[in-house]
């Protein structure tokens, strides 16, 4: 294990990786989950899919998100990691997904680089607001942690968490925002999407907007599943660069999910939806939930990602999002509905009914 997270972060390092490289550690890695993580093994096996016939990682069995709420996906066993993330639970009542990380050395390397390359612009911090709790409120949550590191890593002493169990600090977070558009020192907004909603309505109560310095950015991750309403995404970023004098292009959004240790970035919001890109360690398919197979190009399918730095869960995991490829990466379109919403549940049944067998 310790020679495979050496492996890895020397790979996540590197500037760049060539087709071959990508290939080899993902099929070295899809061995490794083979031989230690029993249920995937199953799941394999039933589809005749094994180390010794697998050549590339596009064929590498995608596992669906949901099998993470219902089995345990690990290598090692789960007590002896060090951390634990649980997903929100809101799509099937109380249940969570869990994944199991035995050291953080690689989920921390991969965020950093990859938050370094897309959502800073030089080797210069800034001052930071984070909308969302902390680890200490939230330690299963892989969004706090994710922000823990940004504030850590990226942001200035005087950066802070303006949300905690008592809500938002809003009359905190308007002194620092106003300090930020009187001296000029660009500040940066990070929390969950619907976080901005409640902050966004409690200026408005106050009829208070702000024109923060250039240089500023907005980050926003989660959308609005499980919320009280929904708020369309043009509407969305439009209100948030009126409310913050922030333009669109530095609206920034993180797509992410706790099954995942590697996140998508965009290049802004002016036109949605947005195009999201990864790292050079994870990469991206479209395809029919039920045969796992790749869709027609330009075509709409469910989300497949191969993250190398899942290195003890599995590989390859099959989202329950709706996406479309473009020449550098892919929009997303929302949640599986209809004949795709039930292939995602059909995969589901299909990969527990396996491993269970």
């Amino acid at each position: 294990m310790n020679a495979l997270v050496s492996e890895l972060l020397e790979f996540i390092a590197r500037p760049t990786v060539s087709d071959d490289d990508f290939n080899a550690l993902a099929l070295k890695l899809f061995a490794h989950q083979f031989e230690h993580n029993r249920p995937f093994q199953k799941f394999c096996q039933r589809r005749g899919k094994t180390p010794r016939v697998v050549k590339r990682w596009q064929d590498i069995p995608a596992v669906p998100i949901n099998a993470f709420k219902d089995l345990t996906l690990s290598c090692v066993p789960p007590e002896i990691c060090a951390r634990t993330f649980m997903t929100s639970g809101t799509t099937r009542g109380d249940v969570k997904g869990r994944h199991f990380h035995p050291t953080m050395a690689v989920y921390d390397a991969s965020m950093l680089r990859n938050f370094a390359q897309h959502v800073m612009p030089s080797d210069a911090k800034l001052r930071m607001g984070i909308l969302f709790p902390n680890e200490v409120l939230m330690p299963n949550s892989s969004l706090a942690h994710y922000l823990a590191l940004a504030i850590a890593h990226f942001g200035t002493p005087d950066s802070a968490y303006y949300l905690d169990e008592n809500g938002l600090r809003t009359d905190a977070l308007c002194e620092a925002l106003q300090h930020a558009q009187d001296s000029g020192e660009p500040f940066a907004l990070l929390g969950a999407s619907y976080s901005f909603v409640h902050l966004m309505d409690a200026l408005q109560a106050r009829g208070q907007t702000f024109q923060l310095p250039a240089g500023s950015r907005l980050l926003d991750t989660g959308g609005f599943k499980g919320q009280s309403r929904e708020v369309p995404m043009d509407a969305f970023y439009e209100q948030l660069s009126a409310t913050f004098g922030v333009s669109r292009d530095q609206c920034l959004n993180m797509y992410g999910m706790t099954e995942l240790s590697t996140q998508f970035y965009d290049a802004g919001n002016r036109q949605v939806p947005s195009v999201k890109r990864g790292p050079h360690w994870i990469r991206s398919r479209l395809v029919d939930p039920l045969t796992g197979l790749d869709v027609a190009a330009s075509e709409r399918g469910i989300l497949a990602h191969t993250d190398l730095a899942n290195f003890n869960s599995v590989v390859t995991i099959l989202t329950e999002d709706v996406g479309q490829a473009t020449a550098d990466g892919f929009v997303l379109l929302g949640r599986a509905q209809g004949a795709q919403a039930k292939g995602c549940s059909m995969a589901v049944d299909n990969f527990l009914k396996a491993a269970q067998a």
